[in-house]
């Protein structure tokens, strides 16, 4: 029988493959949209719709207990959810598409991949959970291979990657956040107001810059786009916040990492990309993961413990604790 925090893992790895699928066509709505923000915009409006529709779905199928909304209870649980819409659905995705316009792609994908190396900083000091040296050794092959995939580094910084590398960071707030409402919160919830709350701010964005009237498609080829990535961004936060509410929020970013794995297996096939002299560099990735899942197998692993890891079943809120 599957542990909790395998349950998590599992579902980190799901999340990974939208990922990687994502990152790959991505690109391709952005070009069709030639506005970055606009198309933000319009994918997460897209995102939220779907998560809404999900929600019905899956209510009327699995009832009111395993799938359900939290009310917050105090304020500090307002705050909380507030942020993860800001700070995760809103203005990180702005930054990121607005410096990915303006940078290389290897340069912006591997700043992005070091999220899981704030995480794990705030894992230790904020959620207090346990990293080992398994956990050490995953971050460090995760970062390595990345740095390979990317090729040439430069460390010179740049308008773009300053735009990137400050939505990396505030998504990697957003993740501790998120991590201590789920505490208390059910990840639907979460899921919701991220997407939901987001999207809202983001189309005051637009309203504010003039960039309204570009948030709707204006041709088949656009709406194409909007619907297939906001369709696996909604997949991407609801599995993200189902395993996050499982597993502790170091193992499952660093699962997260993998993506990079569909996104070269998808560049190869359909792109012709060579991926011989990637090979390497694939393979220590992958063994990165492996190390992920098998560090629980380690005594201070730092596994499922109710006090390092805060994981619970689905739609099981924990008692009221502050975020």
């Amino acid at each position: 029988m599957m542990t909790t925090r395998s349950r998590g893992i599992a579902l980190a790895g799901g999340t990974a493959a939208i990922s990687g699928v994502a990152v790959y066509v991505n690109g391709f709505g952005v070009a069709a949209y030639g506005d970055a923000t606009a198309y933000t915009t319009a994918k997460n409006a897209m995102a939220a719709l779907v998560i809404g529709l999900a929600f019905v779905a899956a209510r009327g199928m699995a009832g009111a207990r395993s799938v359900a909304l939290t009310r917050p209870a105090r304020p500090g649980h307002w705050w909380g959810l507030a942020s993860v819409a800001i700070l995760g659905g809103a203005v990180p995705f702005v930054l990121f598409f607005e410096g990915l316009a303006s940078t290389a792609s290897t340069q912006a994908a591997f700043l992005h991949k070091t999220l899981v190396i704030w995480v794990a900083l705030l894992a230790v000091v904020v959620l207090r959970e346990r990293l080992t040296w398994w956990h050490l050794g995953a971050i460090g092959l995760l970062v390595l291979a990345q740095w390979g995939l990317a090729g040439e580094v430069s460390l010179i910084a740049d308008p773009g990657l300053a735009l990137i590398a400050a939505a990396t960071l505030m998504w990697a707030v957003e993740v501790a956040i998120s991590k201590r409402l789920l505490r208390d919160v059910t990840p639907w919830t979460v899921s919701v107001t991220r997407m939901g709350g987001g999207t809202l701010a983001l189309l005051a964005w637009c309203a504010g810059t003039g960039r309204a009237g570009a948030v709707l498609p204006a041709t088949a080829a656009q709406l194409g786009w909007v619907l297939l990535t906001g369709v696996l961004l909604a997949g991407y936060v609801l599995t993200w916040h189902q395993a996050l509410a499982r597993a502790q929020a170091v193992d499952v970013t660093a699962v997260l990492v993998l993506g990079a794995l569909v996104t070269a297996a998808l560049a190869g096939a359909l792109d012709g990309v060579p991926l011989a002299a990637k090979a390497p560099w694939l393979v220590l990735l992958a063994a990165g993961g492996a190390m992920i899942w098998l560090a629980p197998r380690s005594r201070t692993a730092g596994g499922p413990a109710r006090g390092a890891a805060g994981a619970l079943p689905a739609g099981t809120p924990r008692g009221r604790r502050g975020t």
